[in-house]
């Protein structure tokens, strides 16, 4: 249902490192660049992308109450993205473990404070 979800940085560069190894992690890959907008995909389809530049021309910042959610193959993906994510220097929100049965996910925060979740999802 969902097609993209876009997250807006303050350092273009950085956030473009990190996006890359998570993108990696899972076999995505960069599918769009542009001078102020990086997407990358993956093989669910949904694209994820960081902005230097936001359409209102206001100041990129984070929304309260904002996450996305990427759906994994298996636990340890999980635990990979998570690592990753920590590697890199961003905020733990939670690290890897079961939430509830077939809820599998672990929480953090990119460079700028975006929230993110890895997660796999088995029923």
């Amino acid at each position: 249902m969902i097609g993209y979800v876009l997250f807006g940085t303050k350092d273009l560069k950085k956030a473009a490192t990190l996006y890359d190894d998570l993108a990696a992690a899972i076999g995505g890959e960069r599918k769009m660049e542009l001078e102020n907008n990086i997407t990358w995909g993956g093989p669910q389809g949904v694209w994820i992308g960081v902005t230097d530049k936001t359409a209102n021309g206001e100041p990129p910042s984070v929304g309260n109450g904002v996450m996305a959610g990427i759906n994994v193959g298996d636990t340890a993906t999980v635990d990979k993205l998570h690592k990753i994510a920590m590697d890199h220097g961003c905020q733990d929100e939670g690290g890897p473990g079961e939430r509830r049965p077939g809820f599998y996910a672990a929480y953090f925060r990119d460079l700028d404070g975006n929230k993110l979740c890895a997660v796999h999802i088995s029923h």
